[in-house]
C-alpha cells in the first residue's frame, strides 16, 4: 500500500492488469511541409522494457490536431504538454493555439500570423487503450472568454490528480504593450475586450474521477484568473504541514514580464522577475497569496518545481522550491523556502502566511545559499518519487543533470557523474518512471532537435544516472509523460 502510494503521481498500482505497466508517451510538433502548419503532430506510445529501460514502439497513430486542420479554416497549434491522469487511464494533451498577431501597416494594424483565423489554445482528451496506445482525440477543451486566441504556455496537474493547470500569456502583444493608448488598456489583469485585448491567466480544471470512464475535464470557478505579470511556468504542490490534520495546495507560477511596467497606476510592483504563489481551494479556486508575487534574483526565469521533503508522521523536513533560469553567466537554479514550521529563518508569522524566503542558513541576508549551477535554459525539472533527487534538462548545454536534495537544509549537491549529455539537442521535457516491484527507474528526454529521446537508468539509493539510451522518435518531440 505505501509503494502504491508513492507511486501515485505517475503510476497507479490499480491500472488494468492488460495495459503495459511501464508506458513513455512523446508529443512531436512535426513540420510545416505540404503548406500545412502543424503537418505531423502527433502523440507516439512506447513501452518499456524494464530490465534495461529501452523503448519499444507501440504506434504514432494518434493525432495532436485537430480533424481535417489545413491554414485557412482550422489551423492547428503545437502541441506542448501531456499529461496522465495518476492511474493511466486518460491521456491531455495541450495544444499552444494559433494567435493572431498584430503587425502595423500604412493603414492602421492587421493580423499577420500564419491564419487569418486564429485558433484558441485548447485542451485535447484520449483514452489509453488496452496496449498503451491512446484513442483518436475527444472534442477540444477551450476556456479562455469568447475563444479569444491567446497563446498557452504550459500545463500540469497536481500529485493528487484532482486539479490540472493551464497558463498561457495572452494575446500578442499584450494588453497595454508597447505604448498604452486611449482605446488600448494600461494595465491587466481585466477580462478581454477583444482578440487582441487578452490578459495572460491560470485556468484551473476538475479532472474526472479515477474509474468513471470519463475524461471530461471541468473548468473551475473564477478561471480563468487573469493575470498583470506574463507566467513562463508552474509548479502544483499539495502537503500537510507538521502538526496540522487538514491539506494543503499551493500553486507556484513564475514570470518573466510586468505588463505594468509603463504607464500604470500606482501602485503597479513593477517588477519583471518574479514567483507569484497562490492558494487552489477545494473546488479548484485560487487566492494569491499574502507577499505573492515574490521578486527574486532569477533573471527570466523559466522553469520552476516545489518539493515537500516531509515524510509521513515526520517533521524532518521542509517545502523548498527551486527556480530555473538563463542569464548571461548560464543557467542557474536558485533556492527557496516555504515557511511550514518555526526555525532560526522562519518566525511565526512567516510560518502563518506560507512566506516563502531565499534558503539561508542563518537569518542573515549574508547567509543565503548561493544559487547553483545547471547549464544553460534549464527548461525541465522532475524529482523522484521520495523527493530525495532532482533532475533538470537543460535546454542550450544538451545536458542532463542530477542533485541529491537535502531534505532537511534544501541544499543542492550534484550527484556522481553528473551532467550527463543528453543524447540529443534542445532537450526539452523530462519525466521519470518510478521503480515499481524492484524493477528499474528511468529517466527519459526528449531531444526536439534530434527526433531522439534519451533514457537513463536511476540507482534508487544514491540517484545516479546511467546506461543511457536513444530512441528515434518523429520529428521536433516535445513533451514526454511516463507511466
Amino acid at each position: 500500500m505505501g509503494l502504491c502510494a508513492l507511486s501515485l503521481l505517475l503510476l497507479s498500482c490499480g491500472s488494468s492488469s492488460s495495459r503495459p505497466s511501464g508506458l513513455v508517451y512523446v508529443l512531436t510538433q512535426g513540420t510545416s511541409s505540404q503548406g500545412t502548419p502543424g503537418f505531423g503532430n502527433n502523440v507516439s506510445s512506447f513501452v518499456i522494457d524494464f530490465n534495461n529501460g529501452y523503448l519499444s514502439l507501440i504506434n504514432s497513430n494518434a493525432s495532436a490536431c485537430p480533424p481535417g486542420n489545413n491554414v485557412d479554416t482550422n489551423p492547428c497549434g503545437i502541441p506542448l504538454d501531456i499529461v496522465l491522469d495518476p492511474t493511466g487511464t486518460n491521456a491531455f494533451v495541450l495544444d499552444q493555439g494559433v494567435p493572431c498577431v498584430l503587425q502595423p501597416t500604412q493603414t492602421g494594424a492587421q493580423c499577420v500570423s500564419g491564419s487569418a483565423n486564429p485558433t484558441p489554445p485548447s485542451i485535447y482528451p484520449y483514452t489509453v487503450n488496452s496496449d498503451g496506445s491512446l484513442s483518436i482525440p475527444g472534442t477540444a477543451i477551450t476556456w479562455t472568454a469568447n475563444s479569444y486566441p491567446d497563446t498557452a504556455i504550459a500545463m500540469q496537474r497536481d500529485p493528487a490528480g484532482q486539479f490540472l493547470f493551464v497558463i498561457d500569456q495572452g494575446s500578442s502583444p499584450s494588453p497595454g504593450y508597447p505604448v498604452p493608448t486611449a482605446t488600448t488598456p494600461q494595465s491587466c489583469p481585466h477580462a478581454p475586450a477583444s482578440q487582441f485585448d487578452v490578459c495572460p491567466s491560470i485556468s484551473v480544471f476538475a479532472m474526472p474521477t479515477p474509474g468513471s470512464g470519463s475524461n471530461t475535464l471541468t473548468l473551475a470557478s473564477g478561471s480563468p484568473f487573469y493575470l498583470s505579470k506574463i507566467p513562463t511556468a508552474l509548479s502544483a504542490i499539495t502537503f500537510t504541514p507538521p502538526g496540522a490534520t487538514t491539506t494543503q495546495e499551493l500553486l507556484f507560477v513564475t514570470n518573466n514580464f510586468d505588463i505594468c511596467s509603463e504607464n500604470c497606476t500606482p501602485p503597479s510592483p513593477n517588477n519583471d522577475n518574479t514567483v507569484s504563489v497562490y492558494s487552489v481551494s477545494s473546488s479548484g479556486v485560487l487566492t494569491e497569496q499574502q507577499y505573492s508575487p515574490y521578486t527574486v534574483a532569477a533573471v527570466d526565469p523559466l522553469s520552476v518545481i516545489a518539493v515537500y521533503t516531509n515524510p509521513p508522521t515526520e517533521n524532518t523536513g521542509n517545502l523548498f522550491v527551486y527556480v530555473g533560469n538563463q542569464d548571461p553567466n548560464g543557467g542557474h537554479l536558485y533556492p527557496f523556502q516555504v515557511c511550514t514550521v518555526i526555525s532560526a529563518v522562519c518566525t511565526q508569522q512567516n510560518v502563518a502566511s506560507n512566506q516563502m524566503v531565499p534558503l539561508a542558513t542563518c537569518p542573515q541576508q549574508s547567509c543565503d545559499v548561493a544559487p547553483t549551477s545547471v547549464g544553460q535554459s534549464p527548461v525541465g525539472m522532475v524529482v523522484d518519487p521520495t523527493n530525495s533527487f532532482l533532475y533538470v534538462a537543460s535546454e542550450g548545454s544538451n545536458q542532463v543533470f542530477g542533485f541529491l536534495i537535502n531534505t532537511s537544509a534544501g541544499k543542492l549537491t550534484a550527484l556522481t557523474g553528473s551532467p550527463q549529455p543528453s543524447q540529443g539537442l534542445q532537450p526539452i521535457s523530462i519525466a521519470l518512471h518510478p521503480s515499481v516491484n524492484n524493477t528499474g527507474q528511468y529517466l527519459f528526454v526528449s531531444n526536439s532537435n534530434s527526433q531522439t529521446v534519451a533514457g537513463f537508468s536511476l540507482d534508487t539509493v544514491n540517484g545516479s544516472m546511467s546506461s543511457p539510451t536513444t530512441t528515434i522518435t518523429p520529428a521536433a518531440p516535445s513533451g514526454v509523460a511516463a507511466h
